[in-house]
This record gives structure tokens, C-alpha cells and sequence, in this order.
């Protein structure tokens, strides 16, 4: 498959080899599909890209994307145990918890 390597004055640090790299053409809402990253350094990233598919030019928008296959597993990593007890002599109803989490790409 042809690649493509792209010069940049910076690359997000979450970018890694396999995300999969777009672009947005200028004055446009079409995103195109280029392919998987092969290779990243600090300021050049190179990915697969069809033998079809029209190669960005300086003013397009650069974009990629996380396989979401690697958050979608099991709970990994810190986790908490909460207990919650009433001390009011009449009932009660708990309306809501809340807890700040997310899921992380790492």
C-alpha cells in the first residue's frame, strides 16, 4: 500500500502507530479516510494511504482517530469501594451519586 509522510511544526502527543489518520479538506465537511499510522516522530507522521484516495494538501485539516476496541474491555487500574450508611432516625431516599471517572486511551 503507497504511504504518505506529513511534516508538522507539532503532533499531539496521544497520536501513536495504528490510530487511524483523516483529513478535512479546506472549506469543506468532508472527511477523508487516509489509513493506519505507521510511523510518528515530533514533528512527522507517515500512514498507509489507498492507492484512490486524493492526498491532502498544505491547507487541510489533519485529524486521527483511537481504536475504540481498547477502552471497551474490563475495569483496569484503580478502583473504589464505597459505602454509604444513614444516620437520620426517619426514612430517607438517596437521590443521586455521582463520581468523576473516565476512560482512558492508555
Amino acid at each position: 500500500m503507497p504511504n504518505i509522510t506529513m511534516t508538522f511544526t507539532h503532533i499531539n502527543d496521544s497520536c501513536q502507530i495504528g490510530d487511524t489518520v483523516y483529513y478535512q479538506a479546506n472549506n469543506t465537511t468532508t472527511i477523508t479516510e487516509m489509513g493506519a499510522c505507521t510511523a510518528i516522530t515530533a514533528t512527522t507522521l507517515s500512514c498507509d494511504i489507498g492507492g484512490t484516495v486524493t492526498r491532502p494538501t498544505s491547507n487541510d485539516f489533519i485529524l486521527f482517530s483511537k481504536d475504540s476496541r481498547g477502552n471497551t474491555s474490563a475495569l483496569r487500574g484503580y478502583y473504589a469501594e464505597v459505602k454509604l450508611s444513614n444516620d437520620e432516625s426517619i426514612q430517607c431516599e438517596l437521590y443521586d451519586v455521582g463520581s468523576e471517572i473516565f476512560e482512558s486511551s492508555k
